[in-house]
């Protein structure tokens, strides 16, 4: 990614930024709402994914437990500033490290707050992700599971949210969502303005997953990485996602290999600028459609 956008992504908040650090901003989306947006193309990884604070009365939710014990006891820290209270509970939306590595900054001598996933994020935290840390493995031995085909309210008091099973950019991913006001913290099923990875996905899942996250009223959405989305913003990755799925099924049937697939493929100029983390990514994008259009 080119410096200027890089420097550009850093720097363009939503809301009023409450904490800047070399790995990301702390941002007010609303009263008691708060979104953590990564910065890791800086070269500072402690977070990696975004994250956020929810408040109500009687409970404070945490989202995602980041790639690094520090990134979980850094927004934890936050809230405890924000709120005077360490978070009760924390909701992480799929296994992937980035995401779910650092569980057990939340967790101290005094302070257990409830983690919170579905039974397959549970398990794959534990097998897949690398190196292996007993911390983490003990932390994720205690969640509470989420149900992995009905919705889970949580009333934080005054504050109704909703963990909302969804499949798609893994086999088990969960949106994170509020009503009044209108956001959604959509985990990785939404990234903005930067090319998904499609390591784990499912793409036909992905595409009816991320059409049903976009509401018809005016809403916020919170991306697993990137800036803070606007509606326009997220139709702008609906269309992203429907060109990639033609090319691949244009590529597929004229027997195209994924990997010459992926190193022809560019994003049309009407799309605008995208950025990735691996140059490896169209290639997984081609590879992912391939497997669904092969079976």
């Amino acid at each position: 990614m080119p410096a200027v956008l890089r420097a550009t992504w850093a720097t363009r908040p939503y809301g009023a930024v409450i904490a800047r650090e070399p790995f990301g901003n702390l941002e007010r989306v609303a009263d008691g709402i708060w979104a953590l947006i990564s910065t890791p193309l800086t070269g500072d990884r402690t977070t990696l994914s975004n994250g956020g604070i929810i408040v109500g009365k009687d409970a404070v939710l945490a989202i995602e437990g980041f790639n690094d014990p520090k990134g979980a006891q850094w927004l934890a820290n936050k809230a405890h500033e924000l709120t005077g209270r360490w978070p009760t509970h924390v909701v992480l939306t799929h296994y992937h490290s980035d995401h779910a590595n650092g569980i057990a900054g939340y967790l101290t001598d005094g302070r257990h707050p409830e983690l919170r996933s579905t039974a397959r994020t549970r398990d794959l935290v534990v097998e897949r992700n690398k190196p292996a840390d007993d911390a983490r493995s003990s932390a994720m031995a205690g969640v509470t599971l989420l149900s992995p085909t009905e919705p889970t309210t949580m009333d934080l008091g005054g504050r109704s949210v909703r963990i909302i099973p969804r499949i798609g950019h893994t086999e088990s991913d969960v949106s994170i969502e509020l009503d009044d006001p209108s956001i959604v913290f959509c985990g990785d099923l939404f990234w903005n303005a930067m090319f998904p990875n499609f390591v784990d996905a499912i793409p036909t899942k992905l595409a009816t997953s991320v059409r049903a996250l976009r509401r018809t009223r005016d809403t916020i959405y919170i991306p697993g990485h990137g800036a803070i989305g606007t509606p326009a913003e997220y139709d702008r990755y609906v269309a992203m996602l429907d060109d990639v799925e033609q090319a691949a099924r244009r590529a597929h049937a004229a027997g195209t290999s994924a990997a010459d697939a992926g190193a022809q493929f560019t994003l049309p100029a009407s799309l605008g600028d995208w950025t990735m983390f691996s140059k490896q990514f169209y290639q997984r994008a081609f590879e992912a459609w391939y497997r669904e259009l092969s079976s």
